[in-house]
């Protein structure tokens, strides 16, 4: 099989187990070449742990990795040669500025463009000039996306990655992710923020506890996704309405203030709210272990609850 003919990402059963159910089981997924797929997940599911064993750092208890065909263990050195990384906690590079992590970096790949360089640092607003040590959180993440971007690798594997970037900075990413896809690159992308993957990926496989809970579309993810509301009105409550409405359920009313959870789209219930006197409305997401444990407890509960 030729490089290009191979899938970017494929994993068979790996298994990285740490004892007492700790650890990444069984994991089978497959990325397409010039694919996007968000690896989605809360803290300590196992997502760095399958960055790690794709990069070659970590070493499979069982199964087994390649990227376009490579074998992540045996081939290690060559599979590097094609993959841009964005660790979860970046290297140390002490006293040495910007530019000269740029330049050792770069000459180890081979070379890069400096014009390149310099473009993506001004599009994060990053002063390649500073030592290391003078970064703040946000840019040593900037520097590390920098040198992951700077030699156009084929694939991207970023792990966390807009973790410690402000809004516009995060913004700058997700334009740059969707470049590098239209110049042909995959991008493998973790994180544990369901509307972060919304932005940019085409499919995500959602992760717990080690093991993987399914691959699904974006169209999927709506039905996963969700959003606390509370919402103040003038007068009178049309609480009703909020009831019927799809997608809204956990509705309480206090005085003149509703509390409800949403699912999905915010249409049904801004129609429901047509003609009555909205004071404040306030909207929250949820962290993605409470989305998970409400969606997938919901979900067991339509099981047990349909007939045989």
């Amino acid at each position: 099989m030729r490089l290009d003919e191979a899938a970017a990402v494929r994993t068979n059963r790996l298994t990285r187990d740490y004892g007492a159910g700790r650890g990444l089981f069984d994991l089978d997924i497959e990325v397409g070449a010039g694919e996007v797929f968000g690896y989605l997940g809360p803290n300590g599911a196992g997502k760095t742990t399958t960055i790690r064993l794709l990069m070659g750092l970590a070493r499979p208890t069982r199964g087994s990795a390649s990227i376009f065909g490579l074998d992540c263990q045996s081939q290690a050195v060559e599979v590097k040669r094609h993959v841009g990384y964005v660790a979860g906690e970046p290297p140390q590079f002490g006293a040495l500025r910007g530019r000269d992590v740029i330049a050792y970096l770069g000459a180890m790949a081979g070379g890069v463009d400096q014009a390149y360089v310099k473009q993506l640092s001004e599009r994060l607003e990053l002063d390649l000039s500073r030592r290391f040590r003078e970064y703040s959180t946000g840019n040593k993440k900037k520097l590390v996306l920098v040198v992951a971007f700077m030699h156009r690798p084929r694939l991207l594997i970023l792990d966390e990655p807009t973790s410690g970037l402000d809004p516009l900075n995060q913004q700058e990413f997700y334009v740059m992710v969707r470049e590098a896809q239209q110049d042909g690159a995959t991008v493998f992308l973790s994180s544990h923020v369901l509307s972060e993957v919304e932005h940019i990926c085409d499919r995500v496989g959602i992760i717990r506890s080690g093991h993987l809970v399914k691959v699904a579309s974006l169209e999927d993810l709506h039905q996963i996704r969700m959003h606390r509301v509370e919402i103040e009105f003038a007068r009178d409550v049309p609480v009703e309405a909020i009831r019927r409405a799809v997608g809204v359920d956990g509705v309480t009313v206090e005085n003149y203030r509703v509390r409800c959870v949403v699912r999905g789209s915010f249409e049904p219930l801004m129609g429901a709210l047509g003609g009555a006197h909205v004071v404040n409305l306030s909207s929250h997401e949820p962290s993605l272990e409470e989305a998970f444990l409400a969606y997938y407890s919901g979900a067991e509960k339509e099981e047990v609850a349909s007939p045989c």
